[in-house]
């Protein structure tokens, strides 16, 4: 078996009761060679990942369902997560101040006073609820600290060894895939139910081996590791699967490059990418300060339970689904963009490439610029000085968490490269608005003991504090000039960031073009200002004594990065972070939270509040399926609709539904902070549902967070028609085209449209953890008949829809749908087993643990 199913296996076997894990599923797992694609099987993970955006949500769920189990006649006490659970409050990091040396301290600070009641909040959960832990802010990244701290390895619990595993509500939970820990990320909704005893229940994946060969060039980093392999296995179609490496180039990848490969794999669409434990990942704990007796413990057990990878050219490797064979020396630089983190440019080829963009029809790549415009120059006034922007000109220019800081060597690079930068006299301009985020604090550790942060910090990278920032919308806005003079001259401003979301307008409104590169890219092409430039044969700028600078005159050699690596980081940083994690947040030490049983809800709050999803807790048994008469389309939307253009996320717009409920509490615009941060607020999230200024409504015709309430004709936000159709008792569904709910696993994506009123959503095709959302909310996904789409069913979007359900539904069954005006079509009810089917008919995940309790 592949080690990842032996994984699988184990824990089939440690935890079958016979209800929730049967001995059949231990035997199909066991059959996985036939059984693949073929048979569902749950796993019960060994502990469960929350950061603070998705955990303020489930925390204030399970808040709530203890409010509801006393209010139906049981005992509240006994909510409590029975999954071991960490959450990391890391995603509310706002940037205010871009100032080093004060930065980090006055972010930090702000943090704690626009997100006291967030933190109280957190505070009452870490006291009140047993098996869980809270790692408080200016810690680091959910996904991070998990590898750096939380990770077991092996779990080893009154004698008992078995395997590490997690679950997480971050798509950057396979991260520990590259630490040997099988692990993804799923939804919150699924989330929460894992950490109330349920299983995920997952259809028996097939496993694509990859096969590394050969050494990677001295230019290429892990992200040109990482972007290649993205183009093969995207080729090689591995969505849903699971990725497995193996190979002689495999032990050329230390664990920090394992581990950056792993936390892509969402963006290749793998639902994991696992790197079994191996000799060379021994060679790291031990450096991250696992003591010998718990190594010798661990390397003895993983061998016994055939759990160990030997890098012994002549073992035998397992039995995959199919294999991709990968050579590393064929790995070049390559960045990612403009729109989309799978359209891969090589970096020689990057200056032609962005010309054909702009040449290009408004899609995916292009921006369709009129060739007289092309070389349009705008000139503008800053602090004192004048500048021209231009096509391709480089206004954001971020380093930051999410995905690069695990990995010291590409970190460094950008550091040794900014050093060598500022030595020869090269400057950043003072518009472009750069940053460095790192995820944990041991990042500035080692960029500090290495001697290179100054040189970051004399660029303009300084560092701005811990958490999401840039990648989730919270940079701070532009300066008030630029931003005049991009929309004056219809500009294609560039962002570039080493992470790895670039969607169009998700880092600023008035960024079109959003480029992925590698730390050190990042930092040469703020340099540069523009992202038409040749390397080869165009300098990045003039040093001192107007001499020209190329990249190739300050990028350090994999040479330098190693020996700076070994003498600077690997051991110093891990034993500063167990210190630092064992010492505590004097802050959050000093924070002050009640210790009730049951949380004291305060009405006047903006921050928390108690949901409705349990109001209807009474019956402990399902109910059939109620029929959708009448049903008005709320949203009539095409091909990938994402999570992003689904759940509310990043700053609050002025004129939007969710900053009128605010205004109405009494708060400024200054005050009304993020979404992210208000996801403890279903009033504002609700709001905040589908108001994306990207949304494409056919109903309207242009992108904008708008729809039309068919009774009054009127057009309206999102929301307030929503609003109206609830007020008249009348139901709503969405029409949507291919690959509904793209991105990023987020609960508010099915909760949110629940709130609005939202029964069923009818697509041509979905994203596979997006339909398990809307299932475990108690939504239901209905998908097209291949072939057919509204266009193809002569569907307006304008009729109202009859759905009924039969008493009994089965996985795939076919289901009728009438329209208004006479016309009949079938569609497919998309559940996939018969577990899906039960919590559809409680009403979702939430509502039947709690029912349970």
């Amino acid at each position: 078996l592949p080690y990842s199913i032996r994984v699988l296996f184990e824990s089939s076997i440690r935890n079958c009761d016979g209800f929730l894990v049967k001995e059949t599923d231990a035997m199909n797992i066991l059959d996985w060679k036939t059984k693949q694609n073929n048979v569902e099987v749950p796993f019960c993970p060994a502990r469960v990942v929350l950061q603070d955006f998705t955990g303020i949500p489930a925390m204030v769920d399970f808040a709530a369902m203890r409010e509801a189990v006393r209010n139906a006649g049981g005992d509240p006490v006994k909510v409590n997560p029975a999954c071991p659970t960490d959450l990391t409050v890391d995603h509310s990091l706002q940037i205010d101040f871009s100032k080093w040396p004060e930065t980090v301290l006055k972010n930090q600070e702000m943090e704690f006073g626009r997100n006291r009641e967030r933190l109280q909040f957190f505070k009452w959960s870490s006291k009140v609820f047993k098996n869980i832990s809270i790692i408080p802010p200016e810690t680091g990244m959910a996904h991070q600290v998990n590898l750096e701290y939380l990770s077991r390895v092996v779990f080893e619990v009154k004698d008992f060894l078995y395997p590490d595993s997690v679950v997480g509500t971050d798509s950057h939970t396979t991260m520990v895939n590259g630490l040997g820990i099988l692990g993804w990320g799923v939804g919150g909704i699924e989330t929460e139910a894992v950490m109330l005893g349920m299983p995920v229940t997952l259809t028996l994946p097939e496993v694509v081996g990859c096969e590394l060969t050969g050494t990677a060039s001295s230019l290429a980093t892990s992200i040109d590791i990482v972007l290649s392999i993205t183009k093969h296995l995207r080729q090689a179609d591995v969505a849903g699967k699971f990725v497995e490496f193996f190979g002689s180039g495999v032990s050329q990848l230390s664990v920090a490059d394992r581990t950056t490969i792993a936390n892509m794999c969402p963006e290749y669409g793998a639902m994991l990418s696992f790197f079994p434990v191996d000799n060379v990942t021994l060679k790291h704990l031990k450096h991250t300060g696992f003591d010998k007796a718990k190594l010798e413990v661990m390397e003895a057990y993983l061998k016994a339970v055939k759990l160990f990878r030997n890098d012994d050219s002549s073992s035998r490797e397992p039995e995959y689904s199919q294999v991709v064979q990968i050579s590393l020396s064929s790995i070049i630089p390559y960045v990612s963009g403009p729109k989309r983190s799978q359209d891969r440019v090589a970096v020689n080829n990057m200056k032609s490439d962005f010309q054909a963009c702009l040449n290009e029809k408004s899609g995916v790549k292009g921006f369709q610029i009129a060739v007289e415009k092309q070389n349009d120059i705008v000139p503008v006034q800053y602090e004192g000085n004048e500048y021209k922007l231009s096509h391709g000109c480089i206004v954001i220019a971020a380093v930051i968490s999410c995905t690069n800081n695990c990995n010291p060597s590409v970190m460094l690079a950008a550091g040794l490269l900014a050093k060598k930068a500022v030595e020869a006299g090269l400057v950043v301009k003072p518009y472009i608005r750069t940053s460095l985020s790192p995820g944990s604090g041991m990042v500035t550790h080692y960029l500090s003991s290495s001697g290179v942060l100054p040189y970051l910090s004399k660029l303009g990278f300084e560092v701005v504090g811990y958490g999401c920032s840039t990648c989730v919308g919270n940079t701070a806005p532009l300066p008030e000039a630029i931003r005049n003079a991009i929309k004056q001259g219809d500009i294609i401003a560039c962002g570039v960031l080493s992470g790895t979301k670039n969607f169009e307008g998700r880092l600023c409104d008035c960024v079109r073009a959003n480029y992925l590169a590698s730390p050190p890219l990042v930092v040469a092409y703020a340099i540069a200002g523009t992202v038409r430039i040749d390397f080869e044969t165009e300098p990045l700028g003039t040093g001192f004594n107007g001499k020209s600078i190329f990249l190739r005159d300050i990028w350090p050699t994999r040479r330098e990065l190693h020996t700076v690596e070994e003498e600077c980081v690997i051991s110093s940083m891990f034993k500063e972070l167990k210190e630092k994690m064992e010492k505590g947040n004097k802050r959050w030490n000093l924070l002050e939270a009640p210790e009730s049983t049951l949380f004291p809800w305060d009405l006047k709050s903006t921050y928390i509040r108690c949901p409705s999803f349990f109001d209807k807790l009474v019956s402990t048994e399902p109910v059939s399926p109620q029929p959708i008469e009448n049903a008005h389309v709320l949203l009539y939307l095409g091909d990938s609709v994402t999570t992003d253009h689904i759940s509310p996320a990043g700053s609050i717009a002025r004129s939007s539904a969710a900053a009128k409920y605010l205004t109405n509490k009494g708060l400024t615009p200054r005050e009304f902070n993020s979404y992210g941060a208000r996801r403890g607020n279903d009033a504002v999230m609700t709001r905040g549902t589908f108001a994306n200024i990207k949304l494409l409504n056919k109903f309207i015709g242009k992108p904008a967070p708008k729809t039309i309430h068919f009774p009054s004709g009127q057009t309206l936000d999102v929301f307030e028609a929503a609003e109206l159709y609830q007020k008249e008792g009348i139901p709503v569904i969405i029409l949507a085209g291919k690959k509904y709910g793209l991105g990023s696993s987020r609960d508010w994506a099915a909760k949110g449209p629940f709130l609005l009123g939202v029964k069923a959503v009818l697509a041509e095709s979905y994203e596979k953890v997006h339909r398990s959302q809307l299932i475990g909310i108690g939504i239901a996904p209905l998908q097209f008949l291949p072939g057919e789409n509204p266009s193809t069913l002569g569907l307006t979007g304008r009729e109202q829809f009859s759905i009924l359900f039969p008493p009994e539904l089965s996985p795939g069954m076919t289901l009728d749908i009438k329209t208004s005006t006479g016309k009949v079509f079938s569609v497919i009810a998309l559940f996939e087993n018969d577990m899906e089917i039960t919590l559809y008919k409680y009403g979702g995940s939430l509502n039947f643990v709690a029912r349970r309790f």
